[in-house]
This record gives C-alpha cells, structure tokens and sequence, in this order.
C-alpha cells in the first residue's frame, strides 16, 4: 500500500510539473567570439558589444541589407536648406526598460550626454552637432556647427542608442537600462550576457523568444562544436578554415557576406614611452614591415583564400576604394633596404593580438615572414577587452585589430587618424590629414568627397599609422533549425523575426 501511494504521489508530481515544463521560456544561444568591453553605448568600441546592443538598445535609426536608412526611435527627418539643422521625428509608443517613456527630452540627454562624457568614444562621431533641441516630445531639432554628411549614419549605431535619462546618474554599465526588444539581466565576465524580453517594446510581436543569452568563447573550434551539439543556435565569425565543413554538416547552414571594415596593424606612433622605438619614430620602419607581409600569402594561409588582400581603408567594392593605392606585392629586397637607411638591419617589436586561434595564427605569419626583412615581432596575447584597455592607454607598440566598418567612409578613418580621433589609440597626428578629413565630412556629393580621401590617404599610406592587411569576409553558422535570419553587411545578428521551426 505504501509502495502504491508512491507511485501515485510520483505520478502526480510528473503531472503537476507537465505545465511549468510547457512553459520555460524559449531561449535563443548566440557564441561570439569575444567578451564585448563596457555595456555603455558612449563609451564601449567593441564589436560583440555592438551585437548585444542589437537586442537591449534601440537606435534612432537603422540600415537595411542593402545600407539604406530606414526607421527606428525616428520616423522622419530631414535637414535644412542651408545643411545646419536636422529635425527628426520621434516614435510616441517607445519606452525604456524602467517603464519611462521615450521622448525628444530622453534623445537630448542622451546625446548631449555622449557629446560631453569626458570618456565618451561618440564625440567625434557628433563633433558637428552645435546644440540639441526638444521643442516638443515628438520633435528633436540638432543645429549643427557645419553641414554633416556622415551625422545620419552616424545615428544608426551607438552615438544614436538609447539609454533611460533616469539610469545616467548611476553606473551604467552595470546594469544598462535601454529601449529595445530585450532587457538586461546578468553578466558574466568573459562567460555570458543574459537578456530577457521586454513585452511592453513597441515591436515586442516580432521577437519570437523569451531569453537571449550571448555566450563569450574565443576558441572558434569550441564555439564551432557547442554549435554541432546544439548548445549553442547562432555563431558569429565562423572561422574560414571551418566553412566547407559546416557546410557539409545538414545539422547546420552556413551565411556568409562582404564586411564592411577592415584588419589591420595599428602603431604606436605617438602615445606616450611604448611609441619611443624604431617602428613608432620612423615611417621607414613601418614601411619595411609592411612591405616584408604578403597579404595574398597571409590570406591563403589562415583563410583557406576566402578574404580578400586591403590597404585601404575601404572595403572591396566600396565607391570610396582608390585605384591609386594598390595592395602592394611583398618586396623583402626594398624592406631591407628601408630599415638600413633608417639605421638599421635588425630591431625588436611587440605585437599584441586576442588571444583567439586565428588571431595567433595571423601573428605567427607575420612574424615569419617580418623576421626575414630584419623585424624580429615578439607577440603578446591576451583577450580581447584587455587589449583595447592597452591601446587606450598607450601601453602596445603594435597591435593587430580590425574594424567592423560604418555605411558612411568616414566612419572607417576620421576617428583612427585624425588628431583629436577618439579611436586614435596611437595618437598619429598630421594637420593635412586632419584637414582633409575633417573636410570631407561637409561634403555631400561623393566624387568631390573622395578626392579628399584620397588625398588623406597619400599621406596616410607613406606614414602607415595603421597597416591594413586584409577585408574578412562575414561567415555565420546556424542550426538547420534557425529561420528568419537576414545577413547584414555591419555583421550585426538583428533578432527580430529569428525563430526556429
């Protein structure tokens, strides 16, 4: 008898549990490949981060597959005949994850915010905004210092992110609180970032799951297997020497697209005793490494020959790209030759790069092939936040990193080379440089535009502040199972209508 009333019992513990399993929440598993830095849309630059910020922080506007402006927090806008104002109008159903409203207010303080945060990376990004208005809650006005042809891309991304008014007082990064589809819950260093959905969002009918967690391993072999075992739905920058046996595997479906930014080595020319060397001091020097790199080689050799071979900074097919800057062929006799008139034949230099395998393997080539024209390339890994904390700071002579590119050209050169450029981490500085670019920006028509890149880019190309190598190509892997992904030139992973069947 009491071996049936356990039964019984355990039966209807099965049965009272059947509902509670019918309801855990659906959740989508995303590997990046990084942990992304400070979760504070003014002040963070990493990539992943910018893939987070997808789901927890509306913008005020977005770009399409094909880089058209399309609608966010904005509905309309416009500028004024003379280029010095643009008026926009905002959504009136937005709020943040605190319950507040959207409004032309909460817009203002946001980007007067990242216009005068002492250690905000937008303010290059908005350097011609004079002044913001809000002269009503659906209406903001941005005077302007100068006419701006990059200000409406710029407002696709971070600069134009929004963040509760309420929360920016305390520690924002913390615990963000924004507007989009999905609100934060917890952060695990270098492990994982929980989001969970926010039902009162204004487009809450096209996010089909309950939770997004986004999972740190830089190991793309370790990523590529939690995806095989199904721990994880999505994983960005599946390595290139895995792409054929993804796309082998029926468990799996294989994206790819042309990236609009760039890898390259950014020197250490002028910030603080790390730029006091050889590689920092001389253009010869820098110079000689580049031309002792074959990019072709390079490119064979880590990525099966899917990316192709820059040194610009303007991605393949991009109107801005110059036909007047080649790649240049490896030429170790002329590198040789430029580190003798330098005063030397050997020298020493730190390479940072992430400590990724692909990352190392890039490093390794390098330094193989910098070795024989006299550069002896010590590298140093670490991960990735760590790096870019370095640079910041000056500490790095050489660091391999890339840039996931900007729909406007602007966005993939003022902010590295000019002056004042809040991605400068070199702190290169070249008055013609910066007028040319600074320049640029005023100009709406894209011919007259590029001539001033070009010109910037002569000087850039013989000083080399940042020696581009290559353009990686986006590569996504999902489960078979994952519908209603849309691949988008920024690399970006957009949530809404992901789901799986």
């Amino acid at each position: 008898m009491n071996l049936l009333k356990v039964a019984i019992s355990a039966a209807a513990l099965a049965l009272a549990t059947l509902p509670t399993l019918a309801q855990t929440p659906s959740t989508l598993r995303i590997g990046v490949q990084e942990d992304p830095d400070m979760l504070d849309p003014h002040k963070a630059r990493t990539f992943v981060g910018r893939i987070v910020f997808m789901g927890l922080c509306d913008r005020l506007l977005d770009i399409t597959p094909e880089l058209k402006l399309v609608p966010r927090l904005a509905t309309e806008w416009g500028f004024s005949a003379d280029g010095l104002t643009l008026t926009m109008k905002l959504r009136s159903d937005a709020k943040f994850h605190d319950g507040e409203s959207f409004n032309a207010e909460a817009a203002k303080a946001n980007l007067e915010r990242a216009m005068t945060l002492p250690d905000s990376l937008r303010k290059s990004e908005l350097a011609s905004v004079d002044k913001v208005e809000a002269p009503d809650a659906t209406t903001l006005v941005l005077k302007l210092k100068r006419p701006d042809a990059t200000l409406l891309a710029q407002l696709t991304d971070r600069a134009g992110m929004m963040l509760s008014p309420k929360s920016l007082s305390g520690d924002v990064t913390a615990k963000p609180i924004c507007s989009g589809p999905y609100k934060f819950v917890e952060r695990v260093q270098n492990d994982r970032i929980v989001l969970e959905k926010f039902k009162e969002h204004w487009e809450a009918d096209k996010y089909s799951f309950d939770r997004v967690i986004y999972r740190s391993i830089p190991d793309t072999t370790v990523r590529l297997a939690n995806l095989r075992s199904g721990e994880l739905d999505i994983l960005e920058r599946l390595a290139p020497t895995d792409v054929k046996s993804a796309q082998a595997d029926k468990s799996l479906k294989v994206m790819s697209i042309a990236n609009l930014g760039y890898q390259g080595i950014t020197v250490n020319t002028n910030n603080g005793e790390a730029a006091k060397q050889p590689m920092g001091l001389d253009k010869r020097i820098r110079q000689a490494l580049s031309l002792s790199i074959d990019r072709k080689v390079l490119n064979d050799a880590v990525f099966d020959g899917l990316y192709e071979p820059m040194m610009q900074p303007f991605n393949p097919g991009n109107p801005y790209l110059s036909a007047d800057f080649p790649v240049p062929p490896r030429d170790v006799a002329k590198a040789k030759a430029l580190m003798k008139a330098a005063g030397t034949e050997k020298l020493s230099v730190e390479l940072f790069v992430t400590n990724n395998p692909v990352q190392a393997q890039v490093g390794q080539v390098i330094q193989a092939m910098a070795q024989e024209a006299g550069i002896d390339v010590q590298i140093r890994s670490t991960e990735f936040a760590s790096q870019l904390r370095d640079q910041q700071q000056g500490k790095f002579q050489l660091s391999l990193i890339g840039w996931s590119g900007r729909i406007d050209p602007d966005g993939n050169i003022h902010a590295f080379v000019t002056t004042k450029g809040s991605q400068n981490d070199g702190k290169y500085s070249n008055a013609e440089v910066d007028k040319q670019l600074d320049e640029a920006r005023t100009i709406y028509d894209p011919a007259e535009r590029k001539k001033h890149y070009d010109a910037a880019q002569k000087i850039l190309l013989d000083e080399l502040p940042i020696i581009y190598l290559y353009n990686d190509k986006r590569y996504f892997a999902l489960r078979a199972n994952m519908q209603g992904f849309v691949i988008n030139p920024d690399g970006m992973i957009r949530l809404a209508g992901l789901k799986r069947s």
